[in-house]
């Protein structure tokens, strides 16, 4: 026997595939277009969804774009997450997390959260919004580079390196902005990896491939 879904649960089910919509099509916007181009008018076109539609769930375009960067920020750690299985254990786990940080600050979610910050630094009730909600996010980044590092912030050091990391990452993001920094970008991390490892107390290679132990690695 089939069991009719309620009318209320429908209707919540296509509210919530709207917000998606609207706050997925916000992102690429706001990449692609800058703050100036990002008008809800062409944010519902992108989406698929009625002016009307788009006015009942977000009132204005700050709303809008708050919600979106927030909702895709806690999507992409969740996927971050995810990808992280998958990430070699040992020496090489350092450079494979700074790898995939690295792409999650060059992807569409940063240049999209750039561009609110550029907006807010002249627009007081979006600095207001905007604060808080970095605050927040950089908390979430914070905690998942710790998790993904298995670091331990008890060490001398160890919460610094974290959070230079954190600051590197988003200077990389802004060095890809205007051109592709992909070689100047992967010498600084395989670099700043060895920084970091010896930091966090783990062995790591030298430049030349030796170990601490002073053998070298197989080819």
């Amino acid at each position: 026997m089939v069991t009719a879904v309620p009318a209320r649960s429908r209707q919540e089910e296509r509210s919530q595939q709207t917000r998606q919509r609207l706050m997925a099509a916000t992102v690429e916007c706001l990449a692609e277009l800058g703050w100036s181009g990002t008008t809800t008018t062409v944010v519902a076109e992108r989406a698929g969804v009625s002016r009307g539609a788009q006015l009942h769930h977000y009132r204005t375009r700050a709303e809008l774009v708050l919600a979106a960067v927030e909702h895709l920020a806690e999507v992409r750690r969740e996927e971050v997450l995810r990808e992280a299985a998958a990430l070699p254990a040992g020496e090489n786990r350092t450079a494979a997390v700074l790898d995939m940080l690295a792409r999650l600050y060059t992807g569409p979610l940063f240049q999209a959260a750039l561009e609110l910050w550029v907006a807010a630094r002249t627009d007081q009730e979006l600095r207001a919004a905007v604060v808080p909600l970095e605050a927040k996010v950089g908390r979430e980044s914070h905690r998942l580079t710790v998790e993904l590092l298995d670091a331990d912030e008890s060490r001398p050091g160890v919460r610094e390196a974290v959070q230079a990391t954190l600051d590197l990452m988003r200077g990389l993001g802004l060095a890809n902005t205007l051109t592709d920094d992909g070689a100047r970008r992967s010498r600084l991390l395989a670099e700043w990896a060895r920084t970091l490892d010896r930091t966090l107390g783990r062995a790591a290679p030298n430049r030349t491939g030796a170990t601490k132990k002073g053998t070298r690695e197989a080819p």
